[in-house]
């Protein structure tokens, strides 16, 4: 089993930036690959960015790219999602997943094994 808590999330104005963290705990962090999903209210969880387990490999959705920065810290059980540039219709909860079945699969939800709690992200106009 794999316990995530997600932290970090906020009230930001367009523009502005937030880092959110996930910490994992119980089995061995760097054997999973980690991502990060989003759900707007009314609308589907969505797939945001994913690190492979040693960081070697990264993917974001279009919306994402130029904007987000996934990371890792595997010494510190520790997923970092860098929001930049926020926009309005980023407003989302946050979730951190980890260990899809295959990286091949990493931007399907129901892939996933383990889902922390989720953190808010809201972007004023």
């Amino acid at each position: 089993q794999v316990q995530l808590v997600e932290s970090g999330g906020g009230l930001v104005q367009a523009g502005g930036s937030l880092r959110l963290s996930c910490l994992a705990s119980g089995r061995t962090f760097s054997w999973y690959v980690l991502s990060w999903f989003r759900q707007a209210p009314g609308k589907e969880r969505e797939f945001v960015a994913a690190i492979s387990q040693r960081s070697q490999s990264t993917d974001y959705a279009d919306s994402a790219k130029g904007r987000f920065i996934i990371s890792r810290d595997n010494a510190k059980n520790t997923a970092y999602l860098q929001l930049n540039s926020l926009k309005p219709e980023d407003t989302a909860v946050y979730y951190c997943a980890a260990d899809p079945d295959d990286w091949k699969d990493r931007t399907l939800k129901e892939r996933y094994h383990y889902w922390g709690q989720g953190t808010q992200v809201t972007v004023s106009s």
